[in-house]
């Protein structure tokens, strides 16, 4: 308990008060326990709160209640409401309960700040919804408007649905673009987010201090008119951040940019001098103070400590020229290192190259940024496109270089320690020669492939991905049920080009996986099942792959054998048409000087099917479901069995079997357990 409420942000705070030392130098030590005993105060309020709605008692069942609405929803469709009201055989009874969740159906809407009656089917479920804690989940059935939002909600909700209407085009550069407005990725595709974090752009669309000064800009723009004087121009100035701060559905960094930019008017307005790290000093000790479970936000930590590196990184520029991009590089540099300890520990890996990445974006985000805000202002669907496209350019900048090599923490070190010592003249040429050493190394062993005929079953959680590779020929047989999971899996393993997908079956942890990846890879042909229905995720990929010239083969067991370098890839099933899907699974052998049997989902009737074949390796069919023919196990088992599984409610692998395989003596490899499995087959 002491640990949650002794944690971060008394750490932060005491950071923060750091910061605030410029106003009062003399007083350093009393400035920095002052803050450091408010983050104690403020920790532990914050972990009161959370534990006190995770651990308040709810009417579960059926129930009509009203209550504010403080978030629309995430993702998944599930708002934050703050009850007042429960209606008891129709009589309004006040109740001060806790958040709650409401799951919204898609003909469901709900707007921040308005006040509605829901009516649905309650559930004590505590968690957390945008960091925000709630006690329990309403699957709403009807939702009703009872009063509006204010005038401030009112403005930054009408704002922000102008945004949502004018950037819904389905493009993947009109979803970015509207990350660069608002901040919302909700549009982007899980591959898509991969790459802008691999790539170092993340931030782009973390709304923050540029988009905050590219609104005050067009806020006095539209002000500008009325003729108003400088104290009420910055009163308008105010009322305009919490406008921006509502529409952009009040984002960690968002908030911490708004304070900063009303601290800076403020002084302004008075007269006062206030520099970059005074504001930046206040505002983090303000909100943390207030909200001290913002310290615990990855989105707020990385916004302190990016504008602190840029604040560092400001009067490094000099008289270089150009200006504006040594000025870019400065900025990116700078807030790279600041964020560096954040990122790594959070994701542990940082992109080595995301300066260079950043100098080719940063243009192309400030000119899409400045074309769709003008665009969603004046209503011009034209400029909203151009808009689009840049931001499409930005993406496929993200594509190029998230394939570029990633550091963990152990090489970042290394180069540390060298550029520390390159710091020191007569050392530079030996921490020169050394720090290119060690980049060489880490870029050619990133690319670093097996030569032999290998099988990798790929650790892709509950799901089968299976790698076949051999004399730099490469087949993938199914793809999981994550894209990202999956092209981590496969620029660890050095795979680009794929000469042949296969996909088993139309299971989502098979097929989900692979959205997306006929426009990330250049495939040689797709195999599909010769029977049974596709299902909406293989029908889609098979509608890519016909859209992108791939030749798509449906495949039983008559099918003729591929060749990828020294493996032999056979079609043993499907036999004929079967009443379950899973039986219908593409059945293989991998076959070299050894064999493995590839049994993707068949089940007992199917194997019964299957020719007898004795591989020395078993990839067990259905994750080590107890569908499979015990019999049939026995005869087929070689010497190793792999099971490729993850966490799941199925019962996978089923007891029964694993007990099978351990009468048998032969070597078990479970991916859950030991990770990516290398079968060699020379």
């Amino acid at each position: 308990m002491m640990g949650l409420r002794l944690g971060t942000a008394p750490a932060l705070l005491a950071l923060a008060g750091a910061g605030t030392l410029w106003l009062r130098r003399r007083h350093a030590f009393a400035v920095v326990v002052l803050f450091a005993a408010c983050g104690v105060i403020s920790g532990s309020f914050a972990a009161d709160r959370i534990e006190a709605t995770w651990s308040a008692g709810v009417p579960e069942g059926p129930i009509k209640m009203i209550g504010r609405v403080a978030e629309d929803g995430d993702a998944r469709r599930t708002a934050v409401l703050h009850p007042d009201t429960l209606l008891d055989a129709g009589e309004p009874v006040s109740w001060d309960g806790p958040a709650l969740g409401v799951e919204l159906s898609a003909d469901l809407v709900l707007v921040a700040g308005e006040r509605v009656l829901v009516e649905g089917v309650l559930r004590h479920a505590p968690g957390r919804i945008r960091g925000d804690p709630i006690a329990g989940r309403i699957t709403a059935r009807i939702v009703e408007r009872v009063e509006g939002a204010g005038p401030l909600f009112a403005i930054g909700n009408r704002l922000r649905a102008r945004v949502e209407r004018l950037t819904g085009g389905g493009s993947a550069g009109m979803a970015l673009l509207r990350g660069f407005l608002i901040g919302d990725t909700s549009n982007l595709s899980a591959r898509d987010l991969d790459a802008l974090r691999r790539s170092g752009l993340t931030h782009f669309v973390a709304v923050s201090g540029s988009n905050v000064a590219l609104f005050l800009m067009g806020w006095w723009v539209v002000t500008a008119p009325l003729g108003l004087g400088s104290r009420r121009r910055f009163l308008l100035g105010l009322i305009g951040l919490a406008v921006f701060v509502v529409v952009t559905r009040w984002e960690a960094s968002v908030l911490r940019a708004s304070v900063m930019a009303g601290l800076l008017l403020g002084g302004a307005a008075a007269g006062l001098a206030i520099d970059g790290w005074m504001a930046l000093g206040a505002a983090v000790a303000g909100l943390l103070l207030v909200s001290g479970h913002l310290a615990a936000d990855i989105g707020f930590q990385l916004s302190v400590a990016a504008t602190a590196g840029i604040l560092l990184g400001a009067g490094a520029v000099g008289r270089r020229r150009p200006r504006w991009a040594w000025t870019v590089l400065a900025a990116t540099v700078s807030a790279q290192l600041a964020v560096l300890p954040i990122l790594l520990w959070h994701f542990g890996t940082i992109p080595l190259l995301s300066p260079l990445a950043n100098l080719l974006a940063a243009p192309l985000v400030s000119a899409a940024t400045i074309a769709g805000a003008v665009g969603v202002v004046t209503g011009l669907e034209p400029i909203v496109d151009i808009a689009a496209g840049l931001a499409g350019i930005v993406l496929g900048v993200s594509h190029l270089a998230e394939a570029w090599p990633q550091l963990g923490a152990g090489p970042v070190l290394i180069i540390g320690l060298f550029a520390g010592v390159g710091a020191h003249r007569p050392l530079r040429p030996l921490a020169t020669v050394v720090a290119a050493m060690a980049l060489a190394w880490v870029t050619i062993g990133a690319g670093a492939t097996p030569d032999g005929p290998v099988v990798v079953v790929l650790d892709v959680g509950q799901g089968d991905a299976v790698l076949v590779r051999s004399l730099g020929k490469v087949a993938l047989i199914d793809g999981g049920r994550d894209p990202v999971l999956l092209n981590q899996k496969l620029r660890t393993h050095g795979v680009g080009r794929v000469d042949l997908l296969v996909v088993t079956h139309g299971d989502i942890d098979h097929v989900g996986g692979l959205g997306g990846f006929l426009a990330d890879h250049g495939v040689g042909s797709l195999w599909i099942p010769a029977h049974g229905e596709p299902g909406e995720a293989l029908s889609r990929l098979v509608a890519d792959a016909i859209d992108a010239g791939v030749a798509v083969d449906r495949i039983d067991a008559r099918a003729p054998p591929f060749r990828i370098g020294d493996i032999l890839l056979q079609p043993l099933g499907p036999s004929r048409r079967f009443a379950g899907d899973n039986d219908g699974s593409i059945v293989l052998t991998a076959s070299a000087r050894r064999t493995m049997l590839l049994a993707g989902d068949a089940e007992a009737i199917a194997q019964r099917d299957l020719r007898l074949v004795r591989p020395e390796v078993l990839l067990v069919p259905h994750h080590g479901s107890a569908t499979t023919d015990a019999r049939w196990l026995v005869e087929v088992i070689g010497e190793t069995a792999v099971v490729s599984v993850g966490q799941n409610t199925y019962g996978h692998p089923a007891p029964e079997i694993m007990a099978i395989l351990r009468e048998a003596e032969v070597e078990v490899l479970v991916t859950s357990e030991v990770g990516d499995v290398v079968i060699e087959l020379s």
